[in-house]
């Protein structure tokens, strides 16, 4: 029987699912505890309902901005291996949409748009480490940079948000992103901190590097109060856009098929011994 053939099934005494999402019934759709079709639809925008979604409360005009333009950052950055692994999905299997955009979407990864969530959650850690008042000037947030960043190296590890792999000097985004938190008075503790590292992490790696786009976007997510273990998961709501708009671009003008070739072309046998082609 089709889902339009079912009635919903009487509770069972003692069962309870609660939710503060989605409900519906013969007659009406609720969401977030308003009427779907009468207090939502053209109503609010997209970027601010999923907000509301995660956040259970209805973000501001100036923390919808900041949310919205963080999505656009992270929407789509060329051909990406998260674009690649959905165009070469959608070669494979064309009768799978939603095989290729889930394609693309597994390979948001601690490389590519996971970044947002390492670096959002590297930020709150070290600020959730500091006694006392946070920093009040930007004196004061250098140095709780520099002890952050000298305790990551010594550890062995990479300060997430710094680099990138084309930007090499200057990540495009990552002013603007501040400069509009900054208007809307949003610029938090999480961004203050990240342009703090981008001011001091020469000093104890040896060399300058960008604070990249993704990192940025992760210490705005941070600053505007969204769970720091659920940042990739905006970084992918994003990133599902740019995919679509991929998979559209394969069926119209497809690369798939000559990436495909051309790797498969120029692929070279290596000897299993000796990890280099044969001479």
């Amino acid at each position: 029987m089709s889902s339009a053939g079912r009635s919903h099934p009487t509770p069972a005494d003692g069962l309870s699912f609660p939710t503060s999402l989605g409900t519906s019934t013969a007659d009406e759709i609720r969401l977030l505890g308003q009427d779907l079709a009468t207090d939502l639809m053209g109503k609010v925008g997209f970027g601010e309902l999923a907000f509301w979604l995660v956040s259970m409360r209805r973000p501001t005009p100036a923390e919808t901005r900041v949310f919205e333009a963080v999505l656009v950052a992270l929407a789509d950055h060329g051909f990406t291996p998260t674009a690649l692994a959905a165009r070469l999905t959608y070669l494979s299997a064309p009768d799978s949409l939603q095989g290729a955009l889930a394609a693309g979407l597994l390979g948001g990864g601690s490389r590519f748009l996971g970044v947002t969530e390492d670096c959002g959650a590297y930020l709150h850690a070290v600020i959730g480490t500091q006694d006392g008042p946070l920093p009040a000037d930007d004196d004061g947030w250098d140095a709780v940079a520099l002890e952050a960043v000298r305790a990551t190296r010594a550890a062995g590890r990479l300060v997430p948000g710094l680099g990138h792999p084309v930007h090499k000097v200057r990540d495009p985004r990552t002013a603007v992103l501040i400069g509009i938190a900054e208007e809307e008075g949003l610029r938090g503790p999480h961004l203050r901190l990240f342009e703090a590292i981008g001011r001091v992490h020469e000093q104890v790696l040896g060399r300058r590097l960008p604070l990249n786009g993704a990192g940025v976007c992760g210490a705005a997510l941070a600053d505007l109060g969204l769970p720091v273990e659920l940042l990739r998961g905006f970084a992918l709501l994003a990133r599902a856009a740019g995919l679509l708009g991929h998979i559209a671009e394969e069926r119209r003008r497809p690369i798939g098929m000559d990436t495909y070739l051309a790797v498969d072309g120029n692929a070279t046998y290596v000897a299993p011994d000796s990890g280099e082609p044969p001479g």
